[in-house]
């Protein structure tokens, strides 16, 4: 018997309004890119709605930009979290419609999760820090 990976998955929070708008556009990919479609739509079912006034500053939303360990290779990284029309990745910003995006989303300082790359390989990443804009 398989263990169950949502739970293994830390609780997640979401801005209502960027629920919404996300939920919009992984609803939009679900043809060409299903696999990110439907992880963000998980991780959208499962997500804490607070309004943009109430959400903890340590949460990963929109726009934030966050830090990260990847477990396995001990490489940090920092990137902030886009919309598609924003995403330059040479700058940093990785758009929200990717795996490691649609992971990052809605997790706090400290939080960490079992994650597929491009590859498919699952990765530990652990939040280390998150700046709001």
């Amino acid at each position: 018997m398989t263990s169950s990976k949502s739970s293994r998955r830390p609780p997640v929070h979401m801005i209502d309004s960027e629920a919404d708008a996300l939920t919009s556009l992984a609803l939009g990919i679900e043809d060409r890119l299903p696999e990110v479609s439907e992880r963000l739509l998980d991780e959208i079912s499962r997500a804490n709605i607070h309004t943009a006034e109430r959400i903890p500053a340590d949460v990963v939303t929109m726009r934030s930009t966050v830090s990260f360990t990847d477990e396995a290779s001990g490489a940090e990284r920092s990137v902030q979290l886009v919309y598609p029309k924003d995403a330059d990745i040479s700058a940093g910003k990785i758009s929200i419609l990717t795996l490691i995006g649609a992971g990052l989303i809605g997790l706090r300082e400290a939080q960490s999760i079992v994650w597929p790359d491009r590859s498919g390989h699952e990765r530990v990443l652990r939040i280390t820090r998150v700046t709001q804009p």
